[in-house]
């Protein structure tokens, strides 16, 4: 029997437990905002890396940050040899749950059923997680000793950014062109999918500010919502159009996302909605923009051209004071498609699925940029289980099938590029 065949049969018997891992990482409601829980799953995971011969730390922000206390797991399996590394990355992290009367399975159940587990989190990506950690103990229990070495984390926070996570790995040396040579992140972008990098991102947070006057007079206020509302559409008539041409190069999918965008995410004017309302013309009015750019543009003229559709708004009505504040840049980055760890992954779905993967780029974000620009590891990409389209929604999901599958290729990429002894 090849080591190939060997790995494929001990993933096969490690399904179940595989899946039941999954459950129980599914169960804990690590809900971000505010970050609930994180330290009882780091510990989780802490405790199941211990016990397949993992050496453990727990990492935790060098600043504090607001909410509950943010600690992220770290664990590294040693090979023959020290280098190579193949790092695996997954946040447990989940976004909330919605409406739980949209849900006919309980969103932190962890239910089986159809095939499939259920529960929020159970794709993005808690079962990357689960499938990185079975991929390498199916190694382990197939007889077989890997020449490089492995390590495995499981962060925080990837769903506002990644700062308290992937990022402070990163600052703090866990994750570094001096100690890591390949980089796996488990994200949910299909089991017969590599991602090879992301788009770009900028969010600004744009704030008007006018004169307040009583309602049943308003021409002796300056009405900041009106105004924001202005600027709005001066997005729309101005900028917009002109994203909507610009055309990367880049596989984004889905196709569409290929093009610029920006999207109006947040918008408040006036006294708070629910409360007991009085005659006052708002005076503050607050918008956030998501800008996604794409590889073609550069973040400077991405930046310039926001400010420059707010300088031409607050030129036509000198009574509005306007400022901008930036609470998010993200560079566009990309791997090629034939670098070591796309390849090894690219060759896995190959023999695994018995057809050829499908390379694509993220219309968002992940923890690649963090790995890229902090660490400094350029050969990182994002394979793992699940459907990109359960993300963030009621009901979400992940095949059983596809968790055994990502897990043998996974498995079978660290073959590839860390070797056996």
């Amino acid at each position: 029997m090849s080591d190939t065949e060997r790995v494929s049969a001990a993933v096969d018997a490690l399904r179940d437990e595989c899946s039941g891992f999954l459950a129980e990482l599914v169960r804990i409601p690590t809900v971000n905002p505010p970050g609930e829980r994180y330290e009882e799953c780091a510990r989780l995971i802490g405790d199941r890396l211990t016990a397949f011969d993992y050496a453990v730390q727990y990492v935790r922000p060098r600043t504090a940050y607001d909410g509950p206390p943010r600690v992220n797991v770290f664990g590294r399996l040693e090979g023959r040899q020290v280098r190579p590394t193949l790092h695996f990355n997954g946040h447990f992290d989940v976004v909330p749950p919605g409406d739980h009367t949209a849900w006919t399975h309980q969103p932190f159940g962890g239910d089986v059923a159809d095939g499939r587990l259920w529960g929020r989190g159970s794709g993005d990506q808690k079962a990357g997680i689960a499938a990185s950690i079975y991929a390498i103990e199916a190694i382990r229990r197939a007889g077989l000793v890997l020449r490089g070495s492995v390590e495995q984390s499981g962060t925080v926070d990837e769903e506002s950014g990644g700062f308290a996570g992937v990022a402070e790995l990163c600052d703090q040396g866990f994750i570094g062109a001096g100690r890591t040579d390949h980089v796996i992140i488990t994200e949910p972008l299909d089991v017969d999918r590599v991602c090879i990098g992301h788009r770009g991102v900028y969010w600004a947070e744009v704030t008007a500010r006018g004169v307040t006057a009583h309602g049943s007079m308003p021409e002796l206020g300056r009405n900041a919502a009106e105004a924001m509302a202005r600027l709005i559409t001066r997005v729309e008539r101005d900028l917009r159009p002109k994203l909507a041409d610009r055309v990367t190069a880049m596989p984004v999918e889905p196709p569409a996302a290929r093009r610029a965008s920006i999207s109006l995410n947040a918008l408040h004017a006036g006294q708070p909605i629910g409360v007991l309302q009085t005659p006052m013309v708002p005076d503050v009015s607050v918008a956030i923009f998501d800008r996604r750019f794409i590889a073609e543009e550069s973040s400077g003229d991405v930046r310039r051209e926001f400010d420059a559709i707010v300088a031409d708004e607050a030129a036509s009505d000198g009574d509005i004071r306007w400022s901008v504040r930036e609470l998010m840049l993200v560079e566009p980055t990309a791997t090629p498609a034939d670098a070591p760890v796309a390849h090894a992954v690219r060759a896995a779905v190959q023999q695994v699925l018995g057809r050829p993967a499908t390379v694509i780029a993220s219309p968002g974000t992940y923890d690649q940029k963090h790995v890229v620009r902090r660490g400094g590891v350029t050969d990182c990409i994002a394979y793992g289980p699940g459907r990109l389209e359960t993300a963030h929604r009621p009901d979400e999901y992940v095949d059983l099938e596809d968790l055994a599958s990502a897990t043998k290729v996974m498995a079978l990429a660290a073959l590839a590029l860390l070797g056996t002894a």
